[in-house]
């Protein structure tokens, strides 16, 4: 081995980089993850309920995020990779844990599980790599602003709550906004998007594997919903209907018409690492999307008959607006064409979360999946050869 060359790495030379059994354990803690978000902001609807979950979401997405770069380039499989990957899984699941009161009496043991799996991840990179190594100054920068950070993290665990929310929002800002300038540092200098050699198949793969993740959670809301009602009315059974199409038909619109686009996107760019980055961001607004949404489906199935309004009209239409939006930019980047189904309806659905009258719930609901399976099935190109 070379001052150059990494026993961690991917064999060189595979045509395609698949996902791993470890990868797919590591997807089985964001279940929880996620569910402990949607269940967080069911029972926060609030503006600043809403504002932590956010800043929570955005931290849960960067703890796979970050993981998902990694295993991208090294190979999982390996031993000490594979147990960094259950170190960082047993940090998450404590995250998911305290999540719940992580604005209340758990916010350091969430703050401190956290920062050790951010930084803990990159140190583990750095001191294996080569010095010398293609990633070894990219990690020694990431490293670097995990560690920066990890102060507003830590600061904000140990502040009062009204100080958390602001504290915990900048430790986010840095995670995300690093990345847009290359992680510089002083005497580190910069890295480049261009240099970040990924396989397009492998991310987009596991973006897919995410979303299936959060499309669970609306499933899951479904049928624990219908399991606690004694009795099977026709609203209940009608509301259940309206909430398993809605899923039906956010699954088809991500996958008929998303996958092959951004796999040949990757490929084919002078900068596939930018490529990436502009995905994983993208799929922290459409996955948000979906985490509302199932939100919404729990409020819908609880009382179906009450009107939506206030935060419950908010959540229902905001959660397929949001999901749109992620939609339109992820096909947008992925073929340089705006895709005006999911434009139209995202500024539909934003438009209905402020004008519409207090409908009940289950008509607004499921006028709304009426439209997302319209939009899906257009997309999906299975009615443009009758309609168009």
């Amino acid at each position: 081995m070379t001052t150059t060359q990494s026993s961690l790495m991917r064999q060189p030379g595979a045509q395609k980089v698949k996902v791993t059994n470890e990868e797919l354990f590591f997807d089985l803690i964001y279940v929880f993850l996620v569910t402990q978000v949607s269940h967080g902001l069911l029972h926060h609807l609030t503006w600043l309920g809403a504002l932590q979950m956010l800043v929570l979401w955005f931290a849960a997405w960067l703890g796979w995020q970050y993981t998902g770069w990694v295993t991208n380039w090294f190979d999982p499989r390996l031993p000490a990779l594979r147990g960094t990957l259950f170190g960082t899984m047993a940090l998450a699941l404590l995250c998911g844990a305290a999540l719940p009161e992580a604005f209340g009496e758990r916010g350091l043991a969430f703050a401190l599980c956290y920062v050790v799996m951010q930084v803990g991840r990159s140190a583990f990179v750095v001191s294996r790599l080569p010095f010398t190594h293609p990633l070894a100054a990219n990690y020694r920068r990431i490293l670097g602003w995990g560690l920066i950070a990890s102060v507003f993290w830590i600061a904000g665990g140990l502040s009062s709550p009204d100080m958390r929310l602001p504290l915990w929002a900048m430790g986010v800002l840095c995670e995300y906004g690093s990345p847009m300038f290359g992680f510089w540092l002083p005497g580190l200098g910069r890295s480049h998007t261009s240099d970040w050699t990924i396989s397009g198949s492998h991310l987009v793969e596991r973006c897919q594997l995410f979303v299936i993740v959060a499309l669970g959670e609306t499933v899951m809301a479904s049928g624990l919903s219908m399991a606690e009602t004694s009795t099977w009315s026709l609203m209940e059974l009608t509301a259940f209907v309206i909430s398993f199409l809605c899923t039906i038909a956010m699954w088809w619109l991500y996958f008929e018409t998303s996958s092959e686009e951004a796999e040949h996107a990757i490929s084919r760019s002078s900068d596939p690492g930018r490529m990436g980055a502009l995905f994983h961001y993208l799929h922290a607004i459409l996955i948000g999307g979906i985490i509302i949404t199932a939100v919404g489906m729990e409020i819908l199935l609880e009382s179906p008959l009450e009107p939506a309004e206030g935060a419950s009209k908010l959540v229902l239409a905001l959660g397929p607006a949001f999901y749109l939006l992620g939609s339109s930019l992820y096909h947008w980047v992925s073929t340089q064409k705006i895709p005006a189904l999911q434009a139209g309806g995202a500024l539909l659905f934003s438009l209905a979360a402020v004008f519409v009258p207090a409908l009940p719930r289950w008509e607004l609901a499921g006028a709304e999946s009426v439209v997302l399976l319209a939009i899906s099935a257009f997309a999906g190109g299975s009615l443009k050869g009758k309609f168009l």
